[in-house]
């Protein structure tokens, strides 16, 4: 009984959230993460596997980071185990696939689940079509992106094939840096 009111809590703020700082994350090494902290930032939320045809996005998420993360983007990764099995590793075992074969540097979450009935309530919320309407909708496979503004908003959503540094992701993030810049003047 008590696990089913700690259930029923969680579906309920996830659907009751109006924006992605409302949620904490574990990160890969344990502690919990306030999205709250990334207030001010435009982030880049994408669920990721280390087995998967696009895992050599991973280079490229890296590089967006590394380009525009002075200007206040933050790549988030969270690994999920959805889709073809193609995330079977440990945290460790990522957080260091990450790190040996991509150099990644960009916050990584600890590995959840981002569809079905046991999908993470952040992933819950991305995908809600109520609260999301335009980017809302079940998430078909890895390396799905979303575009998140810094107050939280969800802004954009890119499926697996487009590439992070692609023309419409880098035009969609330099926008959302520069709409926030000009509303800070």
């Amino acid at each position: 009984m008590k696990w089913l009111l700690g259930a029923a809590l969680i579906m309920s703020s996830a659907f009751g959230a109006s924006n992605v700082h409302e949620f904490k994350m574990k990160a890969l090494r344990g502690e919990m993460v306030a999205l709250a902290s990334f207030k001010g930032k435009v982030v880049l939320m994408v669920n990721v596997a280390s087995q998967c045809g696009y895992t050599y996005q991973y280079e490229a998420l890296q590089k967006l980071y590394n380009k525009y993360q002075g200007q206040g983007l933050v790549v988030a990764g969270f690994p999920a185990n959805n889709f073809g099995a193609q995330e079977p590793g440990t945290d460790e075992q990522i957080g260091a696939f990450c790190k040996l074969q991509y150099g990644v540097t960009f916050p990584m979450f600890s590995k959840i689940s981002v569809a079905g009935g046991d999908k993470a309530p952040l992933y819950q919320f991305l995908t809600d079509k109520k609260a999301n309407p335009k980017t809302g909708g079940e998430i078909q496979w890895n390396f799905t992106k979303f575009l998140v503004d810094r107050d939280g908003k969800v802004i954009q959503r890119f499926e697996p094939a487009v590439e992070p540094d692609s023309k419409q992701v880098v035009a969609a993030i330099e926008a959302a840096l520069k709409n926030e810049a000009a509303q800070k003047k």
